[in-house]
């Protein structure tokens, strides 16, 4: 692994980023590991691989995911830590997707669902690789409120996540990824009672199913606690839906764009079992200082008794019992 710089940083208060400091950079850097050998899945689950993905490949032993998450660079020319990913053509593009999500089909049981980020620009390559390969379930398409936004064109403000499947057998536990909405409209029927809503104390909110546009995912920011410098960082509540629909308890979660550990950590906490590899040792030793913190601290933000809030609705709710609701936003 290469020589890593100081990271020793101080932070203003009201930041929760997570850094790492120098000691901890020698901690963390033990526990990822580089494949040389071929490995079973017992010797791989709940593990960080630092390495390139295409190299890390031909280690990883056949049918033992349940779920793929990817979240590749997109077709933009960015930096990722002194990497950098420059924009191609759609069609180079496409074929470097091609590249690893072939590699990828051996790993993938009969059953596996697969998720593909991308933005507008990438999404149609995303789509054609992905119809080559496996059935097309869905696309999500979420709201990414960030940024200041553009003078000649309109701001991109969301983002794309295709849902593939192996097959027409597959996981999804709808009833673990529902959504808690706040009542607009609140209808009753003729006796004056609710009418598929409910009034406590909290406020007036509905039960709804999950639909493929969502509106109620925060990037992370610097007062929130999952938030690192990594530039593309995914929430932890977006892997939690996606997690929690398409696999069960004890199942692998694969993410071969690991970045800093998001979703690792998540299925995690939700009691999976997980797999990434990140070729960068800053992200990875991050991945690994947000596993330890997960045996500890298992919430995730905006996901609460068993639903998912609204975003701003949970800390609405919260600023009754605590003045520090900032730091609680779903």
């Amino acid at each position: 692994m290469q020589a890593m710089i100081s990271f020793d940083k101080q932070l203003a208060p009201r930041n929760r980023s997570i850094t790492l400091s120098d000691d901890e950079v020698e901690k963390y850097r033990q526990r990822v590991i580089c494949l040389q050998t071929p490995k079973t899945r017992d010797e791989l689950i709940d593990k960080t691989i630092c390495q390139d993905s295409f190299d890390a490949f031909r280690f990883l032993p056949d049918n033992f995911v349940d779920l793929l998450f990817a979240d590749p660079p997109y077709n933009l020319s960015k930096s990722f830590n002194g990497r950098d990913f420059k924009k191609t053509s759609l069609d180079d593009y496409e074929a470097w997707l091609d590249s690893w999500v072939s590699k990828t089909l051996r790993f993938l049981k009969p059953t596996a669902s697969v998720y593909i980020c991308g933005d507008w620009r990438s999404s149609a390559a995303i789509q054609r690789i992905g119809e080559k390969y496996f059935r097309v379930q869905n696309r999500i398409t979420w709201e990414r409120e960030k940024g200041r936004g553009a003078k000649t064109n309109w701001k991109n403000c969301s983002e794309d996540i295709w849902f593939f499947t192996m097959s027409d057998e597959y996981i999804f536990n709808v009833e673990d990824v529902m959504l808690k909405r706040k009542v607009i409209a609140p209808y009753t029927n003729e006796n004056g009672a609710p009418k598929d809503w409910d009034d406590s104390s909290d406020g007036r909110f509905r039960i709804t199913h999950p639909s493929n546009l969502w509106t109620d995912i925060s990037v992370p920011f610097w007062s929130m606690p999952e938030n690192t410098e990594h530039p593309t960082q995914k929430p932890e509540k977006l892997l939690a839906k996606l997690i929690l629909a398409s696999s069960n308890e004890n199942d692998v979660v694969f993410d071969p764009f690991l970045g800093v550990g998001t979703t690792s950590v998540v299925a995690k906490k939700l009691n999976r079992h997980f797999l990434g590899i990140e070729i960068d040792e800053k992200y990875a030793c991050l991945a690994e200082k947000r596993l330890e913190s997960a045996d500890e601290d298992k919430t995730i933000q905006g996901y609460s008794d068993g639903v998912f809030w609204e975003r701003n609705t949970l800390a609405l709710q919260n600023k009754t019992k605590s003045q520090k609701a900032f730091t609680v936003i779903a």
